[in-house]
């Protein structure tokens, strides 16, 4: 037998759920204390975003229980990465998929949708770019009793937040010591609790630090117009249960500006894509950093990709039309950046040999 033979077929994957999860982890700043800021790269899951993970667990689920049957129909609300995900486990297993939309959501998601076989059905009117999140619910639900297809319902379906105990479990394997901290946009809650609970359960002491754009009521605060999507309640929202602040220590905003301009210097800095929430969420992170505890790790779910912004996010026209396009907020991002740097030049020559070789390494 060959060397060709004998380990043909190893890395072949024959079902595109196989291919979902085991994303890496990339260190995106480090500070001259040795404390690092990693992102849990899920843009590189199938359809680009983490939520395919919640999407073939709700499906796995409701076939398990008999709430879906062979040649069935799934219909969900969606701002588009769940809606993706459940396209693209729909195709593998051979339903058909309705996604209740509004013209909030990115054209490349919408696009996406439309090219993996979902139905779309529109809600708020074509001309409106405000999202119509309760309106998208009401009217998913309605499908369901109407037309007889089965509703995961993200916000309330427990195996949204079970569809992340794999992502727990890499994060231990991968680091192979506890994580300081986690930090992630919280959105229905799944991704950011259900990777939580799982980390708590395996014995970590991680902090928690859930982000939601600013103007989102699922912290509490008054409700404002917001541009990030994926993320963020409306006023008269009722936040579901998969939101369990029992499992989250810190509760924060950030602004469409923060949020959108961090991204775009991520971009420039690394040559990697993230969406509005991950620039979210890395703000939160990078501000964070240098206050650490001397060798902490803090890590950033990096939820989906950025290419699904080209239109908006990384668009100056679209930015400058709703005055969110900053160029203090760009010069003050890069300072950040420029300071990590400059900690670890200074660290790594006030130390020994054995000691800057770990701090470059």
């Amino acid at each position: 037998m060959t060397l060709q033979d004998r380990y043909a077929g190893k890395n072949i994957a024959t079902a595109g759920s196989q291919l979902i999860g085991d994303t890496p982890l990339f260190e995106l700043a480090r500070v001259g204390s040795d404390s690092r800021l990693l992102l849990k790269m899920e843009q590189l899951n199938p359809t680009g975003s983490c939520k395919v993970r919640m999407a073939r667990e709700m499906i796995l689920a409701a076939e398990r229980d008999g709430r879906l049957k062979p040649g069935g129909s799934i219909v969900e609300s969606s701002s588009g990465n769940t809606g993706t995900g459940l396209a693209f486990i729909a195709i593998e297993r051979g339903y058909r998929f309705i996604a209740v939309v509004d013209n909030n959501a990115s054209r490349a998601k919408l696009s996406a949708m439309k090219a993996l076989g979902a139905e779309l059905r529109f809600v708020g009117g074509k001309t409106s770019d405000k999202a119509s999140t309760i309106e998208r619910m009401r009217v998913a639900n309605e499908i369901a009793e109407t037309e007889g297809a089965f509703w995961p319902d993200q916000h309330h379906n427990p195996n949204n937040n079970l569809g992340y105990a794999g992502l727990a479990k890499e994060l231990v394997r991968d680091l192979g010591t506890d994580i300081g901290y986690l930090v992630g946009a919280v959105g229905t809650g799944g991704t950011l609790c259900g990777t939580v609970s799982e980390l708590r359960r395996l014995g970590s002491k991680v902090v928690s630090i859930g982000v939601e754009p600013l103007g989102s009521i699922i912290f509490g605060g008054p409700a404002r117009q917001h541009w990030q999507t994926g993320a963020g309640a409306p006023e008269g929202f009722c936040v579901g249960p998969n939101v369990d602040h029992s499992l989250i220590d810190e509760e924060l905003t950030v602004g469409d500006i923060d949020a959108f301009t961090t991204a775009r210097v991520v971009a420039r800095k690394t040559g990697f894509l993230v969406g509005g929430t991950a620039g979210m969420a890395i703000h939160v992170a990078m501000k964070r950093l240098p206050l650490l505890e001397r060798r902490s790790t803090i890590v950033v779910l990096v939820c989906d990709a950025g290419e699904k912004y080209l239109d908006t996010v990384y668009n100056d026209d679209w930015l400058q039309e709703r005055q969110l396009l900053s160029e203090p907020a760009h010069r003050r991002i890069n300072r950040m950046f420029e300071a990590y740097r400059e900690s670890i030049r200074l660290a790594t020559h006030a130390s020994g040999p054995e000691e800057r070789s770990r701090l470059v390494g």
